[in-house]
């Protein structure tokens, strides 16, 4: 059985990945884009050691920050780990829809059709090249890395993709948008109040070139503090208005990539969500 736990930002996937691979003795995979990268953890809200209580967690901290790692390793390596677990229960937790999708799911890639980095562009003169080539471009104009992979892709039709493996079941954890934006916001003060300046500053000087550092959400915020481009609070203001709009786009890539059973989560009393999904997953394996 694969079970993915999904949702938007600061939900509470986590907590609830590690209470349902307990009960099904499973091994955890991750997708998030970030946390695949080391040492990014307080931007990330990466999973902390004693959190994990002993469960197995899979493609955390396998690359550093100043290297490659596209959506196609991820399929690679997802895959791989499904066909070595494939008498185990697995559990993805994550909130980035395409990885998920591209791990399950019959999504194909082409080679690139040139290997442009675009450096002397910004955002905006990628995302207007982007509608040049395709008028109906959906990509989000600050998603820098997905603009550039587009814009090297051949134009080639793709077919709506299939899932691939049997007993799959989508857990979505939702709250209403007025509680997930406060949740969101006290989470982005929380990691500053954990060091996530320092965090970014350490890791920048490392690893001026980084890619993930200048695209993450959380770090490229920093960093434009860091270069003077803006003031400490325009940071901290930018990285929450940012997240919010992250969470309203993965509402609408998850509703409109996957089947998803979801869940109001009761933050007063979590182990009552906890226990509608057990409740609900031991109905679909009956």
């Amino acid at each position: 059985m694969i079970i993915a736990v999904v949702g938007p930002t600061g939900v509470g996937k986590t907590k609830m990945s590690i209470e349902l691979a307990k009960e099904y003795n499973a091994a955890i995979i991750n997708c998030d884009a970030v946390q695949v990268y080391k040492y990014l953890n307080i931007g990330s809200a990466k999973v902390l050691e004693n959190e994990k209580e002993g469960i197995k967690h899979y493609l955390l901290d396998i690359k550093d920050p100043d290297e490659n790692y596209t959506v196609k390793d991820y399929q690679n390596d997802a895959r791989n780990i499904i066909k070595k677990n494939k008498d185990k229960n697995l559990i993805f937790c994550g909130g980035t829809g395409l990885y998920l999708c591209s791990a399950l799911m019959d999504y194909r890639f082409y080679e690139d059709e040139s290997n442009e980095n675009y450096d002397n562009l910004n955002n905006e003169e990628l995302y207007d090249l982007a509608l040049k080539k395709d008028k109906n471009c959906k990509i989000d104009k600050n998603n820098r890395v997905r603009l550039i992979r587009f814009l090297n892709k051949k134009n080639i039709e793709v077919v709506e993709p299939k899932l691939l493996y049997e007993n799959v079941l989508f857990i979505g954890l939702t709250t209403d948008r007025k509680n997930l934006y406060k949740i969101i916001n006290t989470r982005v003060d929380t990691m500053f109040k954990n060091g996530l300046l320092d965090e970014v500053k350490k890791l920048y000087k490392k690893y001026p070139n980084s890619r993930v550092l200048k695209s993450a959400i959380g770090y490229k915020e920093v960093i434009k503090y860091l270069n003077n481009e803006i003031t400490m609070e325009e940071s901290v203001e930018e990285i929450k208005k940012i997240s919010r709009h992250y969470a309203k786009r993965q509402y609408t890539w998850f509703n409109n990539k996957m089947k998803i059973k979801w869940f109001n989560v009761d933050y007063d009393n979590f182990e009552n969500t906890i226990l509608d999904v057990k409740k609900y997953i031991n109905d679909c394996i009956k």
